[in-house]
């Protein structure tokens, strides 16, 4: 793993930018930056550097203090990354918010967290507005796209910016420093923020080296959005902390100019997700003959159990295997996978990373024999294993028991030691690797003047992995037109995100509950696929 300075710093963002330029780098391409219409911008290990130490001056000089909440609220752009780092060298804690995300969400992370600033575009203000009563703390916006001021707590990024220094003495920062903080959703109340330490780097340049195999002479390419943990993790901190190059895209999902990127740019290793490949599945054959990849080296998967059908098409195609990994939000790091050197059995999950014990346990703990299903849990320790849930103790307390976290995951491990995702303990919803709480969705459902009750489930789907179905009554005095099940997806994308958005709206006379009011959310599951719901011995009738 990968170590500190000799002084003890364990600072992200010094390892991640200075230490590569006294290791040499300084002059290297970190990231190449690749708009939409493919025009290209290289920013050196030097660049970063000093871009991220002006946005850390910036950070001091408006007061942000160690520990203090800032986020990014950017779609992918070089700012989403030099802030980043930035905030990481003054010990500022730093999340990373969707470019997607509503004003619900919004309020929902950034109020929870107590965030006094947040990065953003100028289109993005007006949805922090709505919601920015609620949330006393915030007292700085910084726009990335104006010249000037626009009020006095709506700043510059670019006057910021030219006014603040390119040095700055990054304080020794300790391995228990809190540095990133994350949001996950669960089947239940609101999303939670997961707190991660400067310690978490260990972890994160140990997978991207062990797993990912990189080494100073690739060029990376992670598709992930930096509002995941794939995208911090190995879309900023685990190749860089390594000096490798990053390709780094701001267009959308789009084959001809994914493909240019993998052949024109020599991409030798790449990080995509499970629906990026089944919709390049979708592609003629002929399409892919245009492209050598003769650089290409190894592909690598995260966020939905990769099909064997991917695998099986990659190597049609490619001539090269797809290596499925996995890990979550709360352990910031790579801990099961597939990787080069291992056999693949398509389907697998792989084994457990080196340093990292899985297990698969009972509710109460104890080991279950191999090829039977139980909770997949990693024995607590590692170094990016999240530190708390913000403001939620108790939350944090209930993953662990004996030693073991445990994930929320179900899997069994086959008698050679590979494991075998079966699903979800809870109800949380897995679509296109973005987990969605149907209780968040049902809330905002319910605040829809029509909308009486509401359930939501989430289904398989041969892209997604999983889409959302929402399940609504109405009020009596109203009735189905095709412009209120409309209404009711753009309320949802407009307070949520995109990402939450119905796929099916089904209108229901009532929603099936049990005699203690919940959501029996199995037999919506059921009634909508047309499969047996299985025991309603305790439905409410």
């Amino acid at each position: 793993m990968t170590s500190p300075a000799s002084d003890g710093q364990f600072n992200m963002g010094y390892l991640c930018t200075g230490k590569q330029c006294e290791a040499g780098n300084a002059d290297k391409i970190a990231m190449r930056f690749i708009t939409p219409s493919l025009e290209r911008h290289d920013y050196s290990f030097r660049d970063l550097d000093n871009l991220s130490n002006r946005f850390a001056n910036v950070l001091k000089g408006l007061g942000f203090s160690k520990g203090d909440a800032f986020f990014t609220f950017l779609p992918k752009a070089p700012a989403q990354f030099i802030a980043f780092l930035g905030a990481l060298k003054h010990e500022v804690t730093i999340g990373t918010l969707f470019s997607n995300f509503g004003e619900e969400a919004i309020l929902d992370r950034l109020g929870d967290a107590g965030a006094q600033g947040v990065i953003t575009k100028k289109s993005f203000v007006k949805k922090i507005a709505a919601v920015r009563s609620q949330m006393p703390r915030l007292r700085y916006i910084i726009v990335v796209d104006s010249d000037e001021h626009l009020a006095d707590d709506i700043l510059s990024y670019d006057r910021l910016m030219a006014d603040a220094s390119a040095e700055f003495n990054t304080p020794v920062t300790t391995a228990e420093t809190p540095a990133i903080l994350h949001y996950t959703s669960g089947s239940t109340g609101k999303p939670k923020g997961v707190v991660h330490l400067h310690r978490a780097l260990a972890s994160h340049a140990a997978t991207a080296a062990g797993v990912l195999g990189l080494n100073g002479d690739d060029i990376y390419w992670c598709t992930a959005d930096q509002g995941w943990v794939t995208g911090t993790s190995y879309g900023i901190l685990g190749p860089w902390s390594l000096g490798v190059t990053q390709i780094q895209f701001a267009g959308s999902y789009n084959p001809e100019s994914w493909f240019k990127i993998l052949d024109e740019e020599a991409v030798t290793v790449w990080y995509t997700a499970p629906t990026a490949l089944r919709m390049l599945m979708r592609e003629e054959p002929g399409f892919y003959s245009r492209f050598v990849l003769k650089s290409l080296r190894h592909i690598f998967s995260v966020g939905e159990p990769l099909n064997p059908e991917v695998i099986a098409w990659a190597r049609r195609t490619f001539d090269r295997d797809i290596y499925d990994t996995w890990f979550q939000t709360e352990t910031g790091a790579i801990m099961i996978s597939n990787r080069p050197g291992l056999d693949i059995r398509p389907g697998a999950m792989g084994k457990p990373v080196d340093g990292i014990e899985a297990a698969i346990l009972t509710d109460e703990g104890n080991p279950v024999a191999d090829t039977q299903p139980g909770n997949l849990c990693v024995k607590a320790g590692w170094p990016s294993m999240f530190a708390t849930y913000i403001n939620n103790a108790a939350a944090y307390a209930s993953k662990f028991r004996d030693g073991f976290y445990f994930s929320g995951d179900t899997a069994y491990r086959d008698e050679d030691g590979y494991f075998w995702f079966l699903g979800r303990t809870d109800d949380v919803i897995n679509t296109a690797g973005h987990l969605i709480s149907p209780f968040e969705i049902e809330s905002t459902l319910l605040e829809i003047e029509e909308v009486a009750e509401a359930g939501v489930v989430g289904v398989p789907d041969e892209i997604l992995f999983e889409k959302v179905v929402a399940f609504v009554t109405l009020h009596k005095q109203y009735t189905y037109s095709q412009e209120l099940e409309l209404k009711i997806r753009l309320y949802v994308t407009h307070k949520l995100s995109s990402v939450a958005t119905p796929h099916d709206v089904v209108f229901l006379p009532e929603i099936p509950k049990n005699k203690s009011g919940k959501i029996m959310r199995r037999v919506l599951k059921a009634t909508y696929l047309g499969a047996d719901v299985g025991d309603i011995s305790t439905l409410e009738v």
